[in-house]
């Protein structure tokens, strides 16, 4: 693969194409955004690591057969996307966490529905400031395609290290369930709640995303991995993290960040799609309560805490058992 071009030119896929960009690969970074920064070559959304000279900058996406495509655009704005620019790559590799707030996809479903292209998902903990520094990062590349060892070979540098997978689906579910998770950490972490009670959601979150990524066909260890627990790991406890710093601003402390949280998106979405699945999961649904400002904190902590007693990791696997 001679040549890669990364979709969106925010804070992530400006981190993508530099770390790229310096392992030797022909980048070229596409967004909108571009513009304000062309002749700096310094993204304000990625302060402090300027765009190298190398990289190619670019407001049109041409993707041609012989490029592999990484598409670092908010989720819900993937499918908008390409609609509008119907590239042709010869692989396309999801940036993006998130549901689809309208239809309940997630990202590899979007590009198989829209591209005649194999899929991939890029996820796992990661903050971009990280990448662009180059400081040592592990995530997980996961497709059911056959091209999953040279994605894996291709996308890794010295400094990236990337894992291969044959689960997107839970892959995608770890990325995506996370963020929500991160959110209620957060507002309990602006609440004043305590590091104990943070401890306790961070371990439910786990088990409700163990619980809607088993119904949903995915593999548990998926979970258990990088694009799961490490992830859930990182964001519920940095205030790096804009799902985290959202919370925070929900529990009261610190304004709400300015940047695309898809977490409150996701949020509305998994409950949606835990009614259709018969999955319970009480954490999702008090974040998606208190983001639609149908819920008090005190109505959401209220509602968790009396909860009927029950066992504990049996129903993490289990998504015949509910509670």
């Amino acid at each position: 693969m001679s040549k890669i071009t990364v979709a969106g030119a925010g804070a992530f896929g400006s981190a993508l194409a530099i770390a790229l960009d310096m392992a030797g690969r022909d980048v070229t970074l596409v967004g909108r955004a571009v513009e304000d920064f062309r002749i700096s070559r310094d993204n304000p959304r990625l302060k402090g690591v300027p765009i190298p000279e190398s990289i190619t900058l670019s407001t049109d996406l041409n993707v041609t057969a012989d490029d592999l495509l990484l598409l670092a655009v908010p989720m819900q704005a993937m499918s908008g996307y390409l609609e509008q620019w119907q590239p042709k790559p010869r692989a396309a590799i999801a940036c993006s966490k998130g549901v689809d707030l309208a239809t309940g996809r997630g990202p590899t479903a979007i590009i198989d529905d829209l591209l005649d292209a194999p899929s991939a998902i890029l996820t796992g903990p990661s903050f971009a400031a990280d990448i662009a520094r180059g400081l040592p990062t592990a995530l997980v590349i996961a497709t059911q395609n056959d091209i999953g060892a040279e994605l894996q070979e291709t996308l890794s540098t010295d400094t990236l290290r990337l894992y291969l997978s044959d689960d997107p689906i839970g892959a995608e579910l770890g990325g995506a369930l996370k963020n929500v998770i991160a959110i209620a950490c957060g507002i309990c972490m602006g609440a004043g709640l305590g590091e104990s009670a943070r401890a306790a959601l961070m371990t439910r979150g786990m088990a409700e995303m163990l619980r809607m990524a088993v119904a949903m066909g995915a593999k548990p260890e998926t979970l258990a991995g990088l694009a799961g627990f490490g992830d859930l790991a990182l964001t519920c406890t940095s205030e790096q993290s804009r799902n985290f710093a959202f919370g925070l601003s929900l529990g009261g402390k610190g304004p709400a960040p300015t940047a695309t949280t898809e977490g409150r998106h996701t949020a509305r979405a998994i409950v949606k799609l835990a009614d259709a699945q018969g999955v319970d999961m009480p954490i999702a649904k008090m974040v998606a309560g208190v983001v639609e400002e149908k819920l008090t904190l005190e109505q959401a902590l209220s509602l968790l805490l009396s909860r009927p007693l029950t066992k504990e990791w049996p129903y993490a696997y289990r998504p015949d058992l509910h509670r």
